[in-house]
């Protein structure tokens, strides 16, 4: 057991918390960062190198028939291991959006070649499903079962926006908790089928999901209507039969009260070191457990914990990761005043005894590994997006430091950055921002701008717009244009003050061509005539 500082390069912002890592043939990727730089990874996934102390990132493209794949946060995420001649791969289902939407999509994350230089493609396609999907969410979990031959996926938990019959000026950005039903995806034919088990009453978020053959373990998990972290374990077992699946479900009295936590796994077996995660709103629990999953079912038992450092012990907040093979990435947020260059700390905690465990595949059930605090991380659209990028526009050598993320070829957020400043002038500051309208509870509003290819997103306090405005642009299918593209719609601006225009009477010219000739009256004329004669 160790725990090891890393040195970001150049990549420290791109990491928050709602990334997710990914560990496929050998490699560790990252899903999910900040946003999608232009330049340097327009597809968004990159690939982690851990070397001398220094974590870098790699950017990696995708080949030519993948479809688009947004920055999601916290999704769930689930290793797919190798089966009936299908390549190993993860599954990835729901998580917000840049825009701060809630997908329902599920998409399979492949690797598709590997250069002779280590040039890793990926591959990402959409899964179609049909039946009783599960609908937008995120903080879910997504499991992997085995049984009579057949696999299949159980989806669980999950918070998502309230339903659009119940949202109102005061709740519009409220999120509620998911109800508690099953759902078991069949990967084959893409049908989804939703169960009730008088068992799962309440809904649940950001809990772990471990997997062994046809048992699937929920552990811990924050529950929003009541505001709590019940120490909790359900065992959900999947009989796969033929027609329906059969579902049952236990609860059992030992559990982990804990959210947000991170699941690695240690040797062959199915052993776990479970670390991270809030006990409650404002307390961090640092504590560590070992779980063990084998036929007589589950085992939890206290860890020793690594000696955390004071950043770790102090911080309000972290996050992080399995980077599989026993070790695990934690991030926590840099303080101090002046404001240190880096935006976290970050740290590899290895559990794995020499010897042990190498060469092994990573955990089958993967869990949330996310954080509830989520809110502090700004993201940015992707202006640029394309796929199977040349050699000599992204060429990934070993041992060659041009491929790294550069955060120098970034252009300045306080120009582009839509979730921190939307404008010149904004007036957001997303460390001291409050509430300016009834229905901003988590995040400021904004409003979709449709001006440019793309368009962006703007601050409705910073446009000036009033509530009852803001709601019904964002009601309407009108198209919204900010101050700096013309302002707002011609049907709901004031009419101008009707200015009259001056009269201007032409200035007379300073020279005339011919000879200036005085008014005369008749005597003086007669005056002149004689005095020249």
């Amino acid at each position: 057991m160790s725990l090891q500082p890393l040195t970001a390069v150049n990549c420290g912002s791109l990491l928050q918390p709602g990334c997710s890592l990914l560990q496929l043939d050998g490699d560790i990727f990252l899903f999910g960062q900040k946003g999608w730089p232009r330049r340097s990874c327009p597809t968004g996934v990159f690939g982690v190198r851990l070397k001398h102390g220094e974590l870098k990132l790699r950017p990696i493209s995708f080949s030519n028939d993948s479809c688009y794949l947004p920055p999601l946060r916290c999704p769930a995420v689930t290793r797919l291991e190798p089966h009936d001649g299908h390549p190993e791969g993860y599954l990835i289902h729901g998580g917000r959006t840049p825009n701060n939407e809630i997908s329902s999509s599920l998409y399979l994350l492949t690797l598709d070649s590997r250069g002779c230089n280590r040039k890793v493609t990926l591959r990402c396609q959409e899964r179609e499903l049909v039946g009783e999907q599960p609908g937008p969410r995120y903080g879910h979990t997504l499991s992997m079962v085995q049984s009579l031959g057949k696999r299949a996926c159980v989806v669980f938990g999950g918070r998502s926006y309230m339903p659009a019959g119940e949202r109102s000026t005061e709740n519009w950005n409220s999120v509620v908790d998911c109800p508690p039903q099953v759902f078991i995806i069949d990967l084959e034919f893409g049908c989804c089928s939703a169960h009730t088990l008088p068992e799962l009453t309440d809904g649940q978020s950001f809990h772990l999901a471990l997997a062994r053959d046809d048992y699937v373990y929920f552990l811990g998990g924050h529950t929003l209507s009541s505001d709590s972290r019940p120490p909790r374990v359900f065992c959900l077992r999947v009989e796969l039969l033929q027609g329906s699946p059969l579902l049952s479900c236990e609860h059992l009295d030992t559990g982990l009260s804990i959210s947000s936590a991170i699941a690695t796994r240690v040797g062959p077996s199915h052993e776990y070191i479970i670390l991270g995660g809030y006990q409650s709103e404002t307390q961090k629990r640092m504590e560590c457990s070992s779980v063990v999953l084998d036929d007589s079912g589950i085992s939890i038992e206290p860890r020793e914990a690594p000696q955390w450092t004071g950043e770790i012990s102090h911080s309000h907040t972290w996050f992080g990761g399995s980077l599989g093979g026993g070790s695990a990435l934690i991030g926590v947020p840099s303080e101090g005043r002046p404001a240190p260059p880096e935006a976290h700390y970050f740290y590899q905690v290895c559990f794995q005894k020499e010897g042990e465990g190498e060469g092994e595949d990573g955990n089958q059930g993967c869990s949330q590994e996310s954080t509830d605090f989520e809110d502090s991380a700004p993201l940015e659209d992707s202006e640029e997006l394309y796929f199977g990028r040349e050699p000599h526009e992204l060429e990934d050598s070993s041992e060659g430091e041009g491929d790294t993320y550069n955060e120098e070829d970034e252009e300045d957020e306080t120009q582009t950055g839509y979730w921190v400043k939307c404008c010149l002038g904004c007036q957001v500051d997303p460390n001291t921002w409050e509430p300016y309208y009834s229905t901003e509870l988590l995040r400021p509003a904004m409003i979709y701008c449709s001006k440019g290819e793309g368009g962006h997103w703007v601050h409705a306090q910073c446009m000036e717009l009033t509530e009852g405005l803001l709601v019904r642009l964002s009601q309407g299918n009108g198209k919204y244009f900010c101050l700096d593209h013309g302002g707002l719609p011609r049907q709901e601006m004031t009419p101008p003050r009707q200015v009259l225009s001056l009269k201007r009477s032409p200035m007379k010219p300073q020279h005339r061509k011919g000879p200036m000739m005085p008014k005369m009256t008749p005597a003086k004329k007669r005056f002149f005539r004689r005095l020249f004669e």
